[in-house]
């Protein structure tokens, strides 16, 4: 009775949709990845055995390298969001229609270099421009993450600005109200997941000094953001 219980739980059923999804394993392996980070510098600070570390280090590699290969292919998923997005006929703002197109180019250039740089991460091939390549990568991630940013403000601005036309006394008002409150929800949890994302390219092309404590502490948080948006949708 209890094993049936369990086997037949929705939650159980949920979590099998949620680990079906590809973006679902991505995004409980990059939270490893990235705790695994935060973890390791925090042994180093506070002078922990290197035998006690290097399990750590071996975890942010290993899954690093795992999401890499997972990852091939993927850009061309961001280009054809870029087309659809620079096609829309909708009543879109161009100010958000522009940043969406930019965020998904910068997304899929980032992709499609990183995809390159794969044979050398396995070992196939080594190639000699691999850290160009993968500073490139960096640079266009950078530039869909601060597209993206970009959209984030500017769509709380435009909430903020809707909300003062709004009569809360009316019940239209009231229902209105609620859903610009979920809009703007939505929009600060993918602004601070964007944030916090900033810190990896910025690190790693040299745009601000930021140790492996600050850079695996944000992206555990982006991360643990990306899993509970997953989470939803396989709802």
């Amino acid at each position: 009775m209890v094993a049936d219980a369990l086997v037949y739980h929705p939650a159980l059923a949920h979590y099998l949709r949620f680990v079906a999804t590809t973006v679902g394993r991505d995004k409980l392996l990059r939270t490893l990845q990235y705790f695994s980070r935060f973890y390791a510098w925090y042994l180093l600070r506070t002078n922990r055995p290197q035998s006690a570390i290097d399990p750590y280090n071996a975890i942010k590699k290993q899954f690093g390298t795992t999401r890499k290969i997972l990852r091939i292919g993927k850009f061309v998923e961001h280009l054809k969001a870029a087309a659809l997005a620079s096609d829309n006929k909708s009543p879109i703002d161009p100010v958000l229609r522009y940043l969406s197109v930019g965020r998904q180019l910068g997304y899929a250039g980032y992709l499609s270099l990183d995809t390159i740089t794969v044979v050398d991460t396995i070992g196939v091939r080594k190639l000699a421009s691999a850290k160009r390549l993968q500073e490139s990568a960096y640079r266009s991630w950078m530039a869909g993450l601060v597209c993206s940013a970009f959209a984030g403000v500017y769509t709380l601005f435009r909430l903020r600005e809707k909300e003062k036309t709004l009569d809360r006394k009316e019940g239209e008002g009231v229902v209105e109200a609620k859903k610009l409150e979920k809009e703007r929800s939505a929009a600060r949890i993918q602004l601070i997941s964007d944030l916090c994302d900033l810190t990896v390219p910025v690190s790693a092309l040299g745009f601000a000094s930021l140790d492996d404590g600050v850079v695996g502490l944000a992206g555990t948080v982006s991360s643990l953001i990306g899993i509970w948006s997953q989470w939803r949708k396989t709802a």
